[in-house]
């Protein structure tokens, strides 16, 4: 049997996880001296207070070598196929790679470097899920997940910039001038880095934003696209949908949340629509 595992930044939703039986594997958010499980014992909601009162962004961590094997059945014929956040961002994808070396797995545990994050990993992690239901070999369903890994299209419009700010991921500068002037910035993830991209202003970033994408929406892969977004106002969300919908190009159009980690680094008000290009 192929079992699929991810770590918690690929952002699916529960309902998803089940569907496609897909092992979640939590990283860790620190508050200050506690330390929580992504998705298990902490919210998006219980950091941004957190934040807020300390003036300070999260701390995130990787799973330990030993978390990872826990969900290694060394005495099973079971392979596997893992999609931790990119190897730039976390030590997630090595230690992952380390739990298969200790419990000498290795060829049978393939770790993938996803080069992104949220559900442009989860994007990744249902298509593997798919092939693996149709029976495909896991040597193969790598292979592809490989020559995939590069279309997908991952990016976010930021509401705030004080998370990127307290976390070290701009400037001061950069920050006073986007909270004066209401900049919203698009956020990419590029060669498996998140990178600054076009800024938006005023009321409608968020749709100006999404509709900037049309030509590249309308030409992706049409199976599904992602709304993902860290706590956006229902009528904003609502707003992505129906206009994707009435693209008629996709099969089906998944809303999740943000997890804990990823949240922690965007901040609330996040939105991003991630699809996987032709």
């Amino acid at each position: 049997m192929i079992k699929i595992l991810a770590d918690s930044t690929c952002d699916l939703s529960p309902e998803l996880v089940e569907k496609y039986n897909i092992g979640i594997i939590p990283l860790y958010v620190r508050l200050g001296d506690e330390e929580y499980k992504d998705g298990k014992n902490i919210t998006p909601q219980d950091l941004y207070a957190w934040s807020d009162e300390h003036g300070q962004t999260p701390k995130t961590a990787a799973p330990s070598v030993e978390d990872i094997e826990q969900f290694l059945d060394k005495d099973s014929d079971d392979e596997y196929i893992v999609f931790p956040i990119s190897s730039s961002m976390s030590a997630s994808f090595n230690n992952c790679r380390l739990a298969a070396e200790d419990l000498e797995m290795s060829d049978r545990v393939h770790v993938i470097d996803s080069a992104n994050l949220s559900t442009g990993i989860g994007l990744q992690v249902l298509y593997a899920a798919e092939l693996a239901a149709k029976g495909m070999k896991a040597s193969d369903i790598v292979d592809e997940i490989k020559s995939i890994s590069g279309k997908v299209r991952a990016s976010f419009v930021i509401d705030t910039l004080i998370y990127l700010h307290r976390g070290g991921r701009c400037s001061g500068l950069a920050a006073l001038v986007g909270g004066a002037l209401k900049l919203h910035p698009r956020i990419a993830v590029i060669d498996g880095a998140m990178r600054p991209e076009k800024k938006y202003r005023g009321k409608k970033y968020v749709m100006d934003y999404v509709k900037d994408m049309e030509k590249d929406l309308l030409s992706a892969r049409p199976e599904r696209v992602f709304i993902t977004h860290s706590g956006c106002d229902k009528a904003v969300v609502d707003s992505v949908f129906n206009y994707l919908k009435e693209l008629n190009h996709f099969d089906e159009i998944l809303e999740t949340n943000a997890g804990a980690v990823v949240s922690s680094h965007c901040g609330p008000g996040t939105l991003g629509v991630l699809f996987i290009a032709n």
